[in-house]
C-alpha cells in the first residue's frame, strides 16, 4: 500500500491553505506524489470524475490506489499514521493533541480574518483596507493565543517543527503580509516557518493571473 503512487488534487490558483498543509506534509516526509489542479471557479470539482473520487467535491483530496481522502487534517493524520518515519506531529501525546487542537481552531474560528484577509494576500500580494471591528477582535484573539502557545524565544510551538507551525504561520501571514501590526516575535516566528524548503516549494508555484 505504501508504495502505490499518490495524487494530490489542489486548487489551480495554489491559494488554498489547506491544500498547502497537505503538500508541505508530503514534501517534509519525502514522499513522491503528483499534483493535479482543479479550477474551482469553473466548478471542475463538480465534474463527474472528481465527484466520484471525492464525495464531498473538495480540495485537497489525496488519492492512492483507489483510496481517496479529503479534508486536510484527515489527510495529514493519515499520512502520519502510514508514513511515521519523518513525523510532522509531535510524538508526545499531549503535545500531539494540542497540535490537532490548534489546527482545528484555525480552520473553524477566526472567520472575519479569513473574510477580510484572504490568502490572496499571502500568495498573490493582494492588499486590503483596515480591518473591521469584528476582524480586529479576531486578530487580537489570534495574537493572544499564539503568544500563549509560543514560548518566548522558541522557534516552534513544540520544540521542533510540526505541521501546526505551518498552519499558524499561514493565519498570521494573512495579517503580516497585508501590513497589519503584529508583535515582533510573531512576525519573526511566521517568517521562520516561511523559510522551510517545503513551504517555499508551495509559495513559489506558478499561479495564473487573477
Amino acid at each position: 500500500m505504501t508504495n502505490l503512487p499518490m495524487r494530490l488534487y489542489v486548487d489551480a490558483q495554489f491559494t488554498s491553505p489547506y491544500a498547502m498543509s497537505v503538500f508541505v506534509t508530503l514534501r517534509e516526509k519525502g514522499l513522491p506524489f503528483e499534483v493535479r489542479t482543479l479550477d474551482l471557479d469553473a466548478l471542475e470539482q463538480q465534474a463527474p470524475v472528481f465527484a466520484g473520487l471525492s464525495v464531498t467535491q473538495r480540495v485537497p483530496t489525496l488519492e492512492q490506489g483507489g483510496f481517496a481522502l479529503s479534508e486536510s487534517s484527515a489527510i495529514t493524520e493519515y499520512l502520519e499514521d502510514v508514513f511515521p518515519q519523518v513525523p510532522v506531529y509531535p510524538r508526545e501525546p499531549r503535545q500531539r493533541a494540542r497540535a490537532r487542537q490548534i489546527q482545528a481552531w484555525l480552520r473553524s474560528d477566526l472567520l472575519p480574518i479569513r473574510q477580510e484577509r484572504s490568502t490572496l494576500v499571502v500568495f498573490c500580494a493582494a492588499k486590503y483596507g483596515p480591518l473591521s471591528h469584528q476582524a480586529q477582535v479576531a486578530a487580537d484573539k489570534l495574537i493572544a493565543a499564539a503568544q500563549q502557545w509560543l514560548a518566548e524565544g522558541d522557534d516552534y510551538l513544540f520544540g521542533q517543527w510540526s505541521i501546526a507551525d505551518l498552519d499558524l504561520a499561514v493565519m498570521l501571514n494573512r495579517l503580516i503580509l497585508n501590513g497589519d501590526p503584529l508583535p515582533a516575535r510573531l512576525v519573526a516566528y511566521a517568517r521562520r516557518q516561511w523559510q522551510r524548503p517545503s513551504v517555499q516549494a508551495w509559495v513559489n508555484q506558478a499561479r495564473p493571473s487573477l
